[in-house]
């Protein structure tokens, strides 16, 4: 009997930890979805030369990302960060 308090917050831990991941998984597919939605809209279309960019730019926090994104040319993002 006294391993089952020992189970139950084992068992709220696990579940805490993984709300967090998926928490965080969400807040990263936001982020690539902003990215690519503001790549589409200044370019058209994200082409293997924007697709490249797309993780580097991701590293960056959203601050930083940005207004690169609305500022810098194509030319400019791709040798920037390719």
């Amino acid at each position: 009997m006294r391993l089952a308090p020992l189970y139950k917050q084992d068992r709220e831990q696990a579940i805490q930890e993984g709300e967090q991941r998926g928490l965080q998984t969400g807040i990263q597919q936001g982020e690539r979805l902003v990215v690519e939605n503001l790549l589409k809209v200044r370019f058209g279309e994200i082409d293997n030369e924007l697709q490249a960019i797309i993780e580097p730019l991701l590293a960056l926090s959203p601050e930083e990302f940005t207004p690169l994104l609305l500022q810098l040319s194509r030319g400019e993002l791709i040798n920037r960060f390719w």
